[in-house]
């Protein structure tokens, strides 16, 4: 039986989308008989506080479906203030390896989550004492996304991180892009496209689905206003402020609102900045469990996938867009590139609003509540696109091809090529 050993800091019960995304391979690999360990350290996003079952241990391990959970002990703090989270991230890099050596055991293969790009750190010193290879997962490209987002600025750190960032690309048995944006970065800075696979994030086709309007409002206690609903972390990479600047413009129409439910660094602000602007159109929720979003989802007219209008962003795929396709709800996507590709061109269920633009987004909310009919398609279309090309199961499918060419390195390097599964999304795309 394959051991596939998972790093991340972030995991369940903690409902961030690196965390789902992790679990959701996780607990898919081993239900497909792999045996999976997850290393990560206790539950505190975003608050810093954990949970009281979890306190007072160093260290902590036990099932979850089907996955065994180390749990490991290192520096945690609020998701806010930049240099903390560093350190946090920085601790956790470290001790991680440190505090679950023996328990991880002897895993085949190494899946190391990145961003943070520190758990390059763990990865490596467990792919080294271990004898085993490792695959780097690469969601975004750090440190270039937090100099672009103005995050890190110390030109010293920054020559750090991009040391690290490329060493553990050439150390990596393969890295795993999870857009053809990141893989074509990483292909034009010099890494061989036999080194660097993509293969998407993707979304529970049976979990997230269509529900009533009606029920799910009725369930949420929701009344009929149209409802314009962003569901994720509210962070510096979102850019929310345009959403509260489109609700300013919307402030006339009573029968609109906004609701934005997550947690994140930003957060506080946009509240603050909500009460300051008297904006009684728009409501903050708490972070949801992820079983609950697609109840949420059903409840409102149209979705939210907002990002500021940086470069870094146009290789981005946010898996939230896939939750949304897959609940037929239409989108109003502030994201170019790869995203929009995708988003508007492909799969034909959502319409462009150029980030941080708040008259556009106002434009597109009040377009798309006059032409329901539209809302409708984009939803359908939406649905069916996702069910052909981003079924989690399928994609689990492809990554099973890697595992297994990995576990077998030392055949597979006489040849220097990567599988192609069948069903790639890296041709598909």
């Amino acid at each position: 039986m394959t051991h596939i050993l998972y790093v991340s800091p972030y995991y369940l019960p903690e409902q961030l989308a690196p965390a789902v995304c992790v679990s959701e391979v996780a607990k898919r690999l081993a239900k497909r008989g792999y045996e999976v360990t997850v290393l990560t350290t206790f539950p505190n996003y975003p608050t810093g506080i954990v949970p009281p079952e979890y306190r007072g241990h160093i260290f902590q391990q036990g099932l979850l479906d089907g996955v065994r959970v180390v749990r490991v002990w290192s520096y945690i703090t609020p998701n806010k203030g930049f240099f903390r989270r560093i350190l946090a991230q920085f601790s956790f890099a470290w001790l991680a390896p440190l505090f679950g050596w023996k328990a991880v055991g002897r895993p085949d293969v190494i899946i190391v989550e990145s961003p943070p790009l520190f758990n390059a750190i763990a990865g490596r010193l467990l792919a080294w004492g271990k004898c085993c290879p490792f695959i780097f997962t690469v969601s975004d490209i750090w440190p270039e996304s937090a100099v672009q987002l103005g995050a890190l600025r110390n030109q010293l750190l920054i020559r750090l991180s991009e040391w690290l960032e490329w060493s553990t690309y050439q150390k990596a048995g393969l890295v795993w892009a999870v857009t053809d944006g990141i893989r074509n970065t990483l292909i034009e800075r010099g890494l061989s496209p036999q080194h660097v696979f993509m293969l998407t994030n993707g979304v529970d086709i049976q979990q997230f689905r269509p529900l009533p309007q009606a029920q799910a409002r009725a369930e949420l206690g929701w009344d009929n206003r149209y409802t314009v609903l962003y569901v994720g972390n509210h962070g510096l990479s979102q850019g929310l402020i345009t959403v509260l600047d489109a609700a300013e413009q919307m402030r006339g129409s009573a029968d609109i609102c906004f609701v934005l439910a997550g947690e994140g660094a930003e957060k506080a602000e946009l509240v603050a900045q909500a009460q300051r602007r008297d904006l009684r159109n728009v409501s903050f929720l708490d972070s949801q469990p992820h079983a609950d979003v697609p109840l949420l989802l059903a409840a409102a007219d149209v979705c939210l996938v907002p990002l500021r209008k940086l470069k870094i962003f146009e290789g981005v795929l946010p898996t939230k867009m896939f939750e949304m396709m897959a609940c037929a709800r239409p989108i109003l996507l502030g994201v170019d590139g790869e995203a929009r590709r995708i988003g508007e061109q492909e799969a034909g269920s959502a319409i462009y609003v150029e980030p941080e633009n708040a008259a556009a987004l106002v434009s597109a909310i009040t377009h798309l509540r006059q032409h329901p009919e539209l809302a409708m398609v984009l939803g359908q279309q939406g649905r069916a696109f996702v069910e052909k090309r981003f079924d989690r199961d399928q994609l689990i499918t492809d990554l099973e091809a890697y595992i297994a060419m990995l576990s077998g390195k030392q055949v597979a390097e006489s040849t220097s090529l990567v599988p192609t599964p069948v069903n790639s999304l890296a041709e598909k795309s």
